[in-house]
C-alpha cells in the first residue's frame, strides 16, 4: 500500500534541506501604529519592512470609521452568493466607484486578486473559440493558474521582451481570437511593463489586452488608477485586474472593463458565481479607501518619497538590490538558505521583519528580501533597517549615522 505520510514527510523534509520551508511569523498589526506589529512567538514589537499594505490604509480612520459604521449597520456576513442573496448595496457602490476610477463602464469584485485574475482568464480563453494566449513569462501564478485551466493555445514571450511578443504574434493565422496578458509592476523584480508598445501591437494583430494593475493600482496616477492611467494608456486596455488587498488595504479583487465583457465574466465564471459574495463591512472599508486615495496625493508623494531614501541608503552602505522604477526593493541574496537564516536573524535580533522570497515564487538562485517601504517608515527605522542589512549580509560600510 502507498504509504501517504512517508510522502507527506519526505516531501517536507526536501522543502527544509533546500532552506524554501516557510514558517509563518505569528504577528499582530496594531491599528495606528503601522508598521509596527507584535510577534507572538518572540513576544516583543517588530518593524514589517515586507508588508503589501503599500500605503498603511489598513489602518487609516476613514477606513476603521466606514467599517465600524458598516458592521453596525449591516452585521458581519454577506449571506450567499451574487446570485443567492449576497448582493449588497455597499458592493454595488464599490464597483460603481472602481469602474469611475478605471474609467471603464463597469467592475467586477472577486474574493481575492487572484481568484480575479484565474476566474477571469480561464472563462475568457475557455469561451473564446479557438483562443491563443500570449503571456509573458513573469506573469503572477494566479494568471498562469487561469490560462492553463482554459486549455486554451498559449505563447510564452520573453519578459517585457516586445520583439519576442510581435514574433509569436505574426505566427498566428489573422482572425485568430487573441489575448495579451501581462503586468503594470511585476512584484518580484519591481520592473514595469512597456505598455504603450504592448497595446500598440494589440491594435496591430487585434488582440485583447488583460492588464493585471495589482501592485499599482493607490499607488501610481493622478487617482491612483495604476500605470496605465499614470501613462494615459488605460482607455487601451480591455481588462485591467486590481487588487483590494495591498495599497487599498483591506481585501479582494476586481476586473474592470466594458459593461458587455464585465456581464459575459459575471454570466459565465465559476470562480464568481460559485462562491459568496464581498460583505458589506469590507466593501464599506473599501470604499472609503479607494475614495479618499482618489484625491489625495499625500500617501503615494510619501511612499515614493520613502522608497527613494531606502535606495540612497541602501547604495551608500553596499547592499546588493535590484533598482527598478517601482516602489518594491529586492535585496538580492541567491541562495535561499542564506536568505532564510538572514530574514530569522533580522527578526530575532533586530527586531525587523522581512520575508525571505524564494522558489517557486522567484527562480532558484535569485532568492531575495523583498523590501517595501510605506510613508509610515520613519528615519529611525530607516537607519535601524539599513544597520542591521549591512551586519546580516556582512556586505558594504556601515552609514555613519542614521536616516
Amino acid at each position: 500500500m502507498f504509504d501517504y505520510h512517508a510522502f507527506f514527510d519526505n516531501n517536507i523534509r526536501h522543502l527544509k534541506a533546500e532552506g524554501r520551508y516557510r514558517v509563518f511569523a505569528d504577528l499582530a498589526r496594531k491599528a495606528g501604529s503601522f508598521p509596527i506589529a507584535y510577534d507572538y512567538d518572540l513576544r516583543k514589537d517588530v518593524t514589517v519592512w515586507c508588508s503589501n499594505d503599500y500605503l498603511g490604509m489598513g489602518q487609516h480612520p476613514d477606513v476603521l470609521r466606514a467599517m465600524l459604521e458598516a458592521v453596525a449597520s449591516y452585521g458581519a456576513g454577506a449571506g450567499g452568493t451574487r446570485n443567492i442573496s449576497g448582493n449588497n448595496h455597499a458592493v454595488v457602490e464599490l464597483e460603481l466607484e472602481l469602474a469611475a476610477l478605471h474609467g471603464k463602464e463597469r467592475a467586477l469584485l472577486f474574493t481575492s486578486g487572484y481568484v480575479a485574475n484565474e476566474a477571469s482568464l480561464s472563462t475568457l480563453a475557455s469561451m473564446l473559440p479557438g483562443c491563443v494566449v500570449f503571456s509573458d513569462a513573469c506573469n503572477h501564478a494566479s494568471m498562469i493558474h487561469g490560462i492553463r485551466s482554459s486549455k486554451a493555445e498559449r505563447r510564452i514571450f520573453r519578459h517585457n521582451d516586445v520583439a519576442h511578443l510581435r514574433e509569436l504574434l505574426e505566427k498566428e493565422v489573422p482572425g485568430t481570437p487573441k489575448i495579451i496578458a501581462f503586468e503594470s509592476v511585476y512584484s518580484m523584480d519591481g520592473d514595469i511593463a512597456p505598455i504603450k508598445e504592448i497595446c500598440d501591437l494589440a491594435q496591430e494583430f487585434g488582440a485583447f489586452t488583460y492588464l493585471d494593475e495589482v501592485h499599482a493600482v493607490g499607488l501610481y496616477g493622478p487617482t491612483g488608477a495604476g500605470v496605465a492611467e499614470r501613462e494615459g494608456l488605460a482607455h487601451r486596455i480591455d481588462i485591467i485586474q486590481g487588487t483590494l488587498a495591498k495599497a487599498f488595504g483591506v481585501m479582494g479583487g476586481y476586473i474592470a472593463a466594458k459593461e458587455q465583457v464585465v456581464d459575459f465574466i459575471r454570466s459565465n465564471a465559476p470562480g464568481f458565481i460559485f462562491t459568496s459574495a464581498m460583505c458589506p463591512v469590507i466593501a464599506a472599508g473599501l470604499l472609503a479607501s479607494v475614495r479618499h486615495l482618489r484625491v489625495s496625493q499625500e500617501e503615494r508623494r510619501k511612499l515614493h518619497a520613502r522608497v527613494a531614501d531606502v535606495k540612497a541608503l541602501f547604495k551608500q552602505a553596499g547592499i546588493p538590490f535590484l533598482d527598478a522604477p517601482s516602489h518594491i526593493v529586492p535585496v538580492m541574496v541567491n541562495d535561499a538558505v542564506l536568505c532564510k537564516r538572514a530574514s530569522d536573524r533580522l527578526l530575532e535580533e533586530f527586531s525587523i521583519y522581512v520575508q525571505p522570497i524564494n522558489y517557486p515564487t522567484v527562480p532558484r538562485g535569485t532568492e531575495r528580501l523583498r523590501v517595501t517601504p510605506s510613508p509610515l517608515h520613519t528615519d529611525a527605522m530607516m537607519g535601524e533597517l539599513v544597520e542591521a542589512m549591512v551586519t546580516v549580509l556582512g556586505v558594504g560600510q556601515k552609514v555613519r549615522e542614521a536616516a
